[in-house]
C-alpha cells in the first residue's frame, strides 16, 4: 500500500467531501501517521472509513477517520492548551490533540491498551502526552482545569464531574446517547453554566462502564 497516497485519498475523498474544512485539522491529519497507531493485523484498513478493532479486553475500536476529524473540528483546538482525553485507545487521538496542546492527559481503563498507546506514542515521537490507567468518567482533577476535553467513546450523558473540570470558556466534545440514535455534542463552559451544541449524528462504541442501562421490554 502506498501510505501517502492512501492518506491523501482519506483527506480528499472522505473528509473534505464530508465538510471537514478546517485547515489546522487537515494539516494535523497529514502530519500524524495514523497507520502507526493501528494494530499490524489491520494496517491495511488504516485509512478506511470504518472503526478498527484494537484487540483490548473489551473489544475497543478506533473511531473512523470521519468521526475523528469532525471531533477535532468541533473542539477547535488552540495552541498551548491543557487537554484531557477520556479513552486513550491506540493513542492516535491523543497524538492529534498533542499536535496543538501544551500537554494532553489521557486516561485508559484497559491496562493493556494503555501500554500499547504509550508504545505507539513513543515510536511516533510524541512527548507531550501522558497516559494513565483508570476510569476517565471521573476525569483527572489533579491536572484540572482543562481548556479542552475529548471523550473518545459514547456515554449516555456527559458526567457533571467532567464538565466541572473545564476552565471558563473551555470546550468538551462527546458522543451522547445509545445506538441507533447517538449525537455528537460540544459543551462550552460559560462561567458556571454549560452551553450544549449538537454537532452531528453517528453511532460509536460506548466507553466501558458508560453503557446505557438496558431498555425495559414489556
Amino acid at each position: 500500500m502506498n501510505t501517502e497516497q492512501a492518506r491523501f485519498n482519506m483527506v480528499e475523498q472522505q473528509l473534505r467531501p464530508g465538510k471537514v474544512l478546517n485547515p489546522d485539522v487537515l494539516d494535523v491529519l497529514f502530519m500524524v501517521k495514523r497507520e502507526e497507531f493501528v494494530p499490524p493485523a489491520h494496517r491495511r484498513l488504516a485509512f478506511a472509513d470504518t472503526q478498527i478493532p484494537l484487540g483490548g479486553a473489551d473489544g475497543a475500536r478506533m473511531f473512523s477517520p470521519r468521526v475523528e476529524a469532525h471531533a477535532l473540528q468541533a473542539l477547535a483546538m488552540k495552541k498551548h492548551e491543557n487537554v484531557l482525553e477520556v479513552g486513550t485507545g491506540s493513542g492516535y487521538m491523543a497524538a492529534l490533540l498533542g499536535a496543538h496542546a501544551d500537554h494532553v492527559c489521557s486516561i485508559e481503563i484497559d491496562p493493556q491498551l494503555a501500554e500499547t498507546a504509550r508504545a505507539n506514542l513513543g515510536r511516533a515521537g510524541v512527548t507531550n502526552v501522558s497516559v494513565e490507567v483508570g476510569n476517565g468518567l471521573a476525569g483527572l482533577p489533579a491536572h484540572a482545569p482543562y481548556d479542552a476535553i475529548m471523550v473518545s467513546g459514547a456515554v449516555p450523558t456527559v458526567p457533571q464531574a467532567l464538565l466541572d473540570q473545564l476552565k471558563p470558556g473551555g470546550r468538551l466534545f462527546a458522543i451522547e446517547g445509545a445506538a441507533p440514535a447517538m449525537e455528537a455534542v460540544l459543551y462550552i463552559r460559560v462561567d458556571q453554566d454549560f452551553r450544549r451544541v449538537a454537532v452531528f449524528e453517528t453511532v460509536v462504541d460506548s466507553l466501558r462502564d458508560a453503557e446505557p442501562a438496558p431498555a425495559f421490554v414489556f
